[in-house]
């Protein structure tokens, strides 16, 4: 009786994967179609254990998906509305090439629409987890509504990217919920935390657009990504703003005149900054926003969390304080300022703001009045100056928000030589991290910085001249003393020699007495040895099938010391360079007293 087992591949990774190609045979799509539908549905190629076991013995490299993502695809009815959309397109160009215009207007009256609803509720079947998903949504967005029409990419998506965009910063600003900011070259980093989800997302900086030469981005694929995003945002805005107890959509200035928004640019930029300094309206005003409650942490006898819960408090407290940072304080904004991110970090934390109101539009209190306390200003020097008020460079408002506190205005002062604008989204906690001294500075306030460290050397210096003009005259009467001590002893020898007996009794008594022990010194470097050779032997321990993640592992920390080790001589030789440069100013100035 001859038993006949199963071929091969028909079981396994051989039976687990499909390639691109058999795919795209499967579904009946083309190429573009299948792209978009992967995109849209967040299907992604996968990497198999053994590519060769996975492609049925084929060496090459191909694109493989698993064979259930594919089975899920087919159910999609997408894919009945992408065919209505190439079954249309043939029918407009068989118009237009025929010239039968009544048919092709019938034919684009009746243009078949992609519903995208279901699959959001599909992918985020909950609010929190839309939350969690959502900061390459607001990265994307922020990026399109900075697009004037291009290729590939319609007019409409941008605009839709525009007032969304502008809606979820109204939303932030209603919640306070915005806590780190950080300016890059690449735009400026916000981070919030809504309903306890903390969102990351970069706004790049407003310049004049300059189309590209080389077509090194796909707009298209980048489009296919946005009108999902698109979607996602607007239900995500609708369930903040009823979260908040606002209206949906909210009436803004910028929601009207779209077609003054596709004339002039700079008129829908004023008026969407305009737009950020005005409180939006309330759905009841009884209501409190669940935003503003104050949260009671809940207290469960435990002796281990004691010093966890302490922590958490005093992070609650933080953030309470960072809410009201700006409370009370009144802003004007200088016309060379960045408006917007200024306009959105100072309205979220409480403050007043406004600018000049012949150059921009609204514009609420004038530079003249009397109550402003801050004056943010970007150049070296202002002609007319007000006493009652502080004259800011904006990067205190950033330091500000990341320390969670109110700086002091010194460092800041118009003219000034600002200190380093550091990340706050850098995790120092974790081992082998280059931190800059400055940002030491900041988190241990014992440490000093290198100009300190050579102000405090000379100090000491003179300390230790000192400490040896003393040392010396306590010498000489120490000799004194001796010789004193000395000329008595000689007179006194017969008075020892009498009580002899009676001191060896006294000895015999003392040592019979119980003494305390002596703390013996550990050696550190035996110390060392043995933490070594222990090390050593838990290496050994580890086993053979997790040995190479481990030494890969050990090579990663050692590039990190590496990389740690190249940035301390970057800083060190940068910084003796710095002091040579001071030294040879003092030389300069010495010379010219001089003369």
């Amino acid at each position: 009786m001859v038993v006949i087992g199963k071929k091969k591949y028909q079981s396994g990774e051989g039976a687990q994967f499909m390639t691109r190609k058999a795919a795209l045979k499967k579904l009946q799509l083309t190429l573009t179609d299948f792209r978009r539908l992967c995109i849209l549905k967040g299907i992604y190629p996968r990497e198999p254990r053994n590519r060769k076991r996975a492609q049925k013995g084929d060496p090459s490299i191909k694109i493989l998906y698993h064979k259930k993502d594919i089975q899920f695809l087919m159910h999609e009815p997408i894919i009945w509305k992408l065919r209505e959309f190439k079954i249309f397109n043939k029918k407009v160009g068989r118009a237009r090439a025929l010239r039968e215009f009544s048919d092709m207007k019938r034919y684009l009256d009746n243009h078949p629409t992609l519903k995208l609803d279901h699959i959001v509720k599909e992918r985020y079947p909950t609010f929190i987890d839309a939350l969690r998903d959502l900061d390459d949504c607001l990265t994307l967005c922020f990026l399109f509504s900075t697009f004037p029409s291009l290729n590939h990419i319609p007019r409409d998506q941008s605009l839709l990217c525009r007032r969304l965009t502008v809606e979820f910063l109204h939303a932030i600003i209603a919640a306070k919920a915005l806590r780190k900011v950080f300016v890059s070259i690449k735009g400026y980093y916000y981070q919030a935390e809504i309903k306890g989800q903390i969102i990351t997302w970069i706004v790049p900086h407003h310049f004049s657009f300059e189309p590209q030469a080389k077509n090194d981005v796909d707009f298209k694929i980048m489009s296919i990504f946005v009108e999902f995003y698109i979607v996602m945002l607007g239900f995500v805005n609708y369930r903040l703003y009823h979260s908040l107890n606002l209206y949906y959509p909210p009436k803004l200035t910028t929601n009207d005149n779209s077609e003054k928004i596709l004339v002039d640019e700079e008129v829908y930029v004023s008026e969407r900054i305009a737009a950020l300094n005005v409180p939006l309206v309330n759905l009841d005003p009884t209501l409190q926003n669940i935003e503003d409650e104050e949260l009671e942490i809940d207290k469960f006898v435990n002796e281990g969390d004691a010093t966890n819960m302490e922590e958490v408090r005093i992070e609650a407290e933080k953030i309470k304080k960072l809410k009201t940072l700006f409370k009370g304080l009144k802003f004007f904004l200088n016309r060379e300022v960045p408006r917007e991110p200024l306009v959105f970090i100072l309205r979220c934390f409480g403050a007043e703001v406004s600018w000049d109101k012949l150059l921009f539009v609204g514009a609420t209190f004038d530079e003249n009045d009397e109550t402003i306390t801050h004056h943010i200003v970007d150049r070296p020097n202002m002609s007319k100056q007000y006493i009652s008020r502080y004259y800011v460079q904006p990067q205190w408002i950033f330091d500000s928000v990341n320390a969670k506190e109110l700086l002091s205005v010194e460092k800041y002062l118009i003219g000034c030589v600002l200190p380093p604008h550091l990340s706050p989204f850098s995790n120092n906690q974790h081992d082998q991290t280059y931190i800059p001294p400055e940002e030491r500075a900041l988190m241990d306030p014992e440490f000093k910085l290198n100009n300190e460290e050579d102000e405090s050397e000379e100090e000491v210096e003179e300390d230790k001249k000192e400490n040896d003009e003393n040392e010396v005259q306590k010498n000489d009467l120490t000799k004194n003393s001796e010789e004193k001590i000395e000329a008595g002893e000689s007179s006194g020898d017969l008075e020892t020699a009498i009580d002899e007996k009676e001191q060896q009794r006294n000895r015999l008594k003392n040592k019979m007495k119980v003494k305390t022990g002596e703390v013996i010194k550990e050696d550190p470097w035996e110390k060392k040895r043995q933490e070594r050779q222990e090390y050593r032997l838990r290496e050994r321990m580890i086993k053979k099938k997790h040995r190479n993640l481990y030494r890969s592992m050990m090579e990663g920390r050692k590039e990190r010391a590496k990389e740690i080790w190249l940035l301390r001589k970057k800083r060190r030789l940068h910084d003796t360079a710095e002091k040579q440069k001071r030294k040879e100013e003092r030389k300069q100035k010495k010379v010219k007293v001089t003369e």
